[in-house]
């Protein structure tokens, strides 16, 4: 993995196990959770007032806390988002039902009739010309003394993970045998297909129970099609286009970033190498038209699912992070969440579903998400993760606990969950930047993998600073661009919810 990925990874990593490990003082006024708390949910009075009002919450709130003789700051200056409405039910939810209805649903949401689905284990078969090219290619670094082209690293002996003449050397091996033009197979995305395993007399016949791995071909180009389904009752749609022509080098690392990590701040503790007008320098296309895309293929999804977010997002090319030399292409990022009853599921970074510990037997069941990239020449890359199946009201018009009342409990929470942060890092300071009220979905693992509760929530969302022991920043971030909950707390009792977790 990248350093710029393992930092995202590390920082999300630390904030889990603060919040985990730290024990929770006697004299908290946070509620313990359990099935005889939502259990205990109650009807609130029919009063028909705009939710702000209700509860009290201003349009802006504002404070600055400091603690650990300032190691730890908490800088709140945020808007305070309610939904429209002036009543919440919670519902009961579950995972919507995994067949190959569903597999057909998103299918025809992306493709048309006149797009070609072939098997990728014979689409990417090599050919005598593809190990030719990269024998070249590689033969060409070992001439300019790169012997370490995508920057692998050295094993604790001080020898390169990518050795390049055994790649070179298996590489001419390989083109012996290998066919002069590959045969693609047209297959229909599905699970159960079979697909050859192995080369020549030791080649297998394998079967994707529960998965697909597979190449469009479209009029807008080729893009790889997965659904997977091994880590039930997950289910995972990913979509992206293929733009080997753009980057060359097919071993070379190339992803599209996104805009916290471009205009946010810089996750490696250096300057911002970017400016907002140079983003949209690489886009070519306008917001209004890229949403328009976007919209009417997730609207084929019948999931009721509206824009909730939007940003920039920029595709580039290199094993050293984002350089803006490496930007080969430009687009627009949406995030899509479900909306009842005027009320959206908040979306935020996190993808739910995590265990407590290694050790854990539990079956995890991560959120519902939708998130599409669309370009000038259309959708670049597009993820459906857990469609949820909507099911009935279980507490209509649930009561909630004032503003005043859960703004204590986080900025208590956010203290005690951070007491210890001056152990790893010389100070640490959290601006956040949104205070959101929308449905988050909760469950019981212990009971039921695949059931839960739609229930309201309050989000608080932002970035954070944050110097080493040597007093060098290793995370930069503003939280202007941040969808990352460093809070959450349900809005009925006040009692606070991990969101890696999803309960």
């Amino acid at each position: 993995m990248k350093k710029k990925y393992i930092s995202i990874i590390a920082a999300g990593l630390c904030i889990s196990i603060l919040a985990g490990c730290q024990e929770t003082p006697e004299d908290t006024i946070v509620k313990q959770k359990g099935a005889d708390t939502i259990k205990s949910y109650e009807s609130a009075e029919d009063t028909k007032s705009p939710l702000r009002e209700t509860l009290g919450a201003p349009k802006h709130y504002k404070n600055n806390g400091s603690y650990e003789d300032g190691g730890l700051v908490i800088d709140t200056d945020a808007d305070v988002i309610l939904p429209d409405a002036d009543a919440i039910n919670t519902y009961a939810v579950s995972a919507k039902e995994v067949n190959q209805e569903l597999i057909d649903t998103v299918t025809n949401a992306f493709f048309d009739a006149s797009a070609k689905f072939y098997s990728i284990y014979t689409y990417d078969e090599w050919t005598k010309q593809d190990y030719q090219e990269e024998i070249t290619r590689l033969k060409r670094y070992k001439a300019e003394g790169n012997l370490d082209p995508y920057e692998f690293g050295k094993d604790e002996n001080g020898q390169l993970h990518f050795n390049i003449d055994e790649v070179i050397a298996r590489d001419e091996e390989d083109m012996k045998t290998a066919p002069e033009e590959i045969t693609k197979e047209e297959v229909k995305p599905s699970f159960g297909l079979e697909y050859w395993s192995g080369k020549g007399e030791e080649a297998t016949k394998e079967k994707d129970e529960d998965s697909f791995y597979g190449v469009v071909e479209t009029t807008q180009g080729a893009y790889d099609y997965s659904v997977s389904y091994g880590l039930k009752p997950d289910i995972v749609f990913k979509i992206s286009k293929r733009k080997k022509d753009l980057v060359g080098d097919p071993r070379e690392f190339a992803d599209w970033l996104e805009m916290e990590y471009l205009l946010g701040g810089n996750l490696d503790g250096g300057e911002q190498q970017i400016t907002e007008e140079t983003v949209k320098g690489f886009i070519n296309i306008s917001e209004e038209d890229a949403e328009k895309i976007a919209k009417e293929a997730v609207e084929k999804l019948g999931l009721d699912m509206q824009v909730y977010n939007s940003g920039y997002a920029l595709y580039y090319h290199g094993d050293g992070g984002f350089d803006v030399n490496n930007v080969l292409d430009g687009g627009y990022i949406f995030h899509f969440a479900r909306e009842i009853d005027g009320v959206p599921l908040t979306y935020t970074d996190s993808y739910g579903g995590g265990l407590e510990d290694m050790d854990s037997t539990l079956t995890p069941w991560s959120y519902e998400r939708c998130d599409v990239i669309v370009g000038a020449d259309g959708i670049q890359k597009a993820e459906i993760y857990n469609p949820y199946h909507i099911g009935d009201v279980q507490t209509e018009n649930v009561k909630l606990m004032d503003f005043d009342s859960i703004i204590k409990i986080y900025e208590q929470m956010m203290e005690v969950s951070n007491a210890d942060i001056t152990e790893y890092e010389a100070e640490r300071t959290y601006h956040i930047k949104r205070i959101t009220l929308g449905y988050s979905r909760i469950y019981d693992p212990t009971a039921s993998s695949d059931t839960g509760l739609l229930v309201p929530v309050w989000d608080f969302i932002g970035g954070f600073d944050a110097r080493d022991k040597e007093g060098e920043y290793n995370n930069k971030n503003n939280g202007e661009y941040s969808n990352q909950s460093f809070m959450t707390i349900n809005a009925i009792d006040g009692t606070v919810i991990d969101r890696e977790l999803g309960y």
